[in-house]
């Protein structure tokens, strides 16, 4: 980073440069677990207690705790000017950020069946997803069968094309983002991942992916979308 002022190279900017950066860097927030909206057995017997344990408790905070990590090493590079450093990070940072989000999406995305979880669609989402897709029971039978053809780990999503006024479904890889990929706005998301479901469904996830419709909080899928519509 060099700035010249007339022709002659002013090193209290590159200072003053500097300062702010460190100063970002200490006045980092840090990305934390966020809080379940129901008990960690609430979601029973679709998912266990043990299951939600794991995947929540051990593999979400696993992403949590590697992006704070790696953030730091890359507001470190980043104030060193060590441009090489910033961008071998980089995939690193996309992964677990993504990791975090998505997951956070998910969470609220489900819920106990004795509350807002299972059901089906209202309202205008109801109506889209019909428009779409023929009804909202082909809409499962086709979210199920692509999400359980995608190989590897993955995450199926519905999403909204504000462009176009639709809703559309896509699996998205690994930790990817839905909106980076695709520009869909989130507004349901599966973790295909096999952390997500294999103490409870071992490998077979034809079978987790039939049960979680029984969790679903479409309540909280309607109000992203009417949330999307308006953005």
């Amino acid at each position: 980073y060099q700035r010249r002022v007339h022709g002659v190279f002013a090193p209290n900017m590159l200072g003053a440069a500097f300062s702010r950066l460190r100063a970002s860097a200490a006045s980092r927030s840090v990305h934390t677990l966020p809080p379940l909206p129901y008990d960690l057995d609430a979601l029973k017997p679709v998912i266990s207690p043990e299951m939600m344990s794991f995947h929540y408790g051990k593999h979400h905070q696993a992403y949590v705790n590697n992006l704070n990590a790696i953030e730091e090493k890359y507001l470190a590079a980043q104030v060193k000017g060590d441009l090489q450093g910033m961008l071998a990070l980089q995939p690193a940072l996309a992964f677990n950020a993504g990791g975090h989000i998505n997951h956070s999406i998910y969470w609220t995305n489900l819920d106990s069946p004795s509350r807002n979880g299972g059901g089906t669609p209202s309202g205008e989402l109801a109506a889209a997803i019909d428009k779409e897709f023929g009804s909202y029971a082909q809409f499962v039978e086709r979210f199920n069968a692509m999400t359980a053809g995608v190989q590897g780990s993955g995450w199926g999503w519905l999403g909204y094309n504000k462009q176009q006024n639709r809703v559309e479904m896509r699996s998205i890889a690994n930790q990817n983002l839905l909106l980076t990929e695709t520009g869909l706005i989130p507004l349901l998301t599966i973790d295909i991942w096999e952390h997500a479901y294999y103490i409870d469904y071992k490998n077979v996830r034809p079978d987790y992916l039939k049960n979680i419709w029984k969790i679903v909080n479409w309540k909280n899928v309607e109000s992203r979308f009417e949330a999307a519509k308006k953005a």
